[in-house]
């Protein structure tokens, strides 16, 4: 399992950063930059309300998808149409309860504009990831890697066409960007349609009530999970909306500072997803779980590391190498959220193992903690502190559950940490410190920025914290 999980490892990641880094820097945030900060900010505001019922379009049903078809891969074929007919009704509940509460918050009709095209993207990003979910569940990990960056791939050619074209030029308007999206989800979707059908047969539509109540009797665990973690995740630039004096510019300044974060989860979600499938499989076979948790533990500490520590001490020299505006007010936010992505990548790592355990109760008690200290939180920090404020809220959080996390894992699965984890770690921890100092003695930033990222990835490479031998032999075998 370690080498089948390490040599999808490579292909993903290759692919994954030749698009998105692109996807999020050169389009998304050049979008930002054109528009500015203000009108980017009502956007992320309305992106981020779109998330807030997100849960009605799924109940769990993908994570649940995901675990039952790596278990019981023979299976999907039966109730494929079943579950289709079944999310076409809980497209109706979302869209109900997300327009109604638009209308109790007061939206005006440029606001509703957003609401209604961003509401349909959400359902067309369900529909992608649920077709998604039976290809990794049936460990199709090529498949799914693929669909991963279609969408991507789609929008970097279209909004690359209405930002450069001589056609075009002139003042971008935002509501393109949101029509941009829907064009590229709705192509993706189409394709992973045809890609399924191909494979399992063309399921007939069925509305099967017993089987529906079954089924969201299995998931709800899971949904409720995704709606806590979703909403003390994703509140935070509603609240600064709601509750700072300036709450559109302060909302494009956390904007700003989160789409590298944002960049970042979108790997580590990417490298969970190839987890989960792997975890429930070793759990099933009664398998044990700790080479498989080692490797990808190392893996995070390394990653996590790498854009941390990189992203905190050269802050403004990122920032003013992506944006235009703001970056001052911009950095202190941006280093907060940057050491926030240890913890949450933790978090996303075990959380993915105990959801393959079926240890949902825990889940969804520690992600309600989350989400009232979030809350709480942001209550106390947003009003004086702006951005600033809901970053620190948002990293207070992220560690706190990750430590109760941590502590669930080790206790529940019985783990041990060997003295030569704890020396490798330290030893690691010196080495990043020592590297910090020595770029830090030269004079051009982009030496030092360049030297601490080499220095970090020799440091990996002494300390085993990249598997190297064992990527190198997972893809020879791969392409042989």
């Amino acid at each position: 399992m370690q080498k089948k999980f390490l040599s999808n490892l490579v292909w993903m990641v290759f692919f994954n950063l030749l698009i998105k880094p692109y996807a999020i820097f050169g389009i998304d945030a050049e979008v930002q930059n054109r528009v500015g900060t203000e009108e980017y900010g009502l956007y992320f505001t309305l992106l981020n309300f779109s998330y807030l019922f997100n849960i009605f379009l799924d109940l769990g049903i993908t994570n649940y998808n995901t675990r039952y078809v790596a278990q019981h891969p023979n299976l999907v074929r039966r109730y494929i149409g079943n579950i289709l007919s079944l999310r076409l009704v809980l497209f109706g509940v979302y869209v109900v309860l997300s327009v109604g509460l638009a209308l109790l918050l007061g939206y005006d009709t440029n606001q509703f504009w957003f609401v209604y095209v961003l509401i349909f993207n959400q359902f067309l990003i369900s529909i992608l990831l649920y077709f998604r979910s039976c290809f990794a569940g049936l460990l199709l990990f090529k498949w799914d890697i693929f669909l991963s960056i279609l969408d991507r791939i789609l929008l970097i050619l279209i909004v690359s066409v209405l930002l450069y074209h001589p056609f075009f030029r002139g003042k971008f308007d935002i509501k393109w960007f949101a029509l941009a999206q829907t064009a590229s989800f709705l192509i993706s979707v189409l394709f992973s349609v045809l890609l399924v059908f191909k494979r399992i047969g063309l399921p007939r539509l069925h509305w099967g009530r017993a089987f529906n109540m079954v089924i969201l009797k299995k998931s709800f665990p899971f949904a409720l999970l995704i709606l806590l973690m979703m909403l003390y995740t994703r509140v935070d630039a509603m609240m600064i909306e709601r509750l700072h004096v300036h709450g559109n510019k302060q909302v494009g300044i956390y904007a700003q500072a989160f789409r590298m974060l944002d960049a970042s989860l979108m790997f580590i979600m990417l490298f969970t997803g190839l987890l989960f499938p792997l975890f429930a499989r070793i759990l099933k076979e009664k398998s044990s779980i700790t080479p498989l948790l080692d490797i990808s533990s190392k893996l995070v500490v390394a990653f996590t590391t790498l854009m941390s520590f990189t992203c905190c001490l050269f802050a403004f020299f990122i920032l003013d190498t992506i944006y235009l505006h703001d970056i001052l007010f911009v950095v202190p936010t941006f280093q907060i959220l940057m050491l926030s992505l240890i913890p949450t990548a933790f978090i996303l790592v075990y959380g993915t193992l105990m959801t393959a355990n079926g240890d949902l109760k825990r889940l969804n008690i520690l992600s309600f903690i989350g989400l009232v200290l979030n809350v709480v939180l942001n209550f106390v920090l947003i009003p004086k502190h702006g951005a600033f404020g809901a970053a620190i809220a948002t990293f207070t959080t992220q560690l706190l559950i990750a430590f109760f996390y941590f502590l669930s894992v080790w206790k529940q699965f019985e783990l041990h940490f060997q003295g030569k984890e704890l020396l490798r770690y330290s030893a690691y921890g010196i080495w990043c410190l020592c590297a910090a100092w020595w770029s830090g003695q030269m004079h051009v930033d982009h030496d030092r920025f360049f030297t601490f990222i080499g220095l970090l990835i020799l440091g990996m490479l002494l300390f085993g914290l990249i598997p190297i031998k064992m990527m190198l032999s997972s893809f020879k075998k791969e392409i042989q």
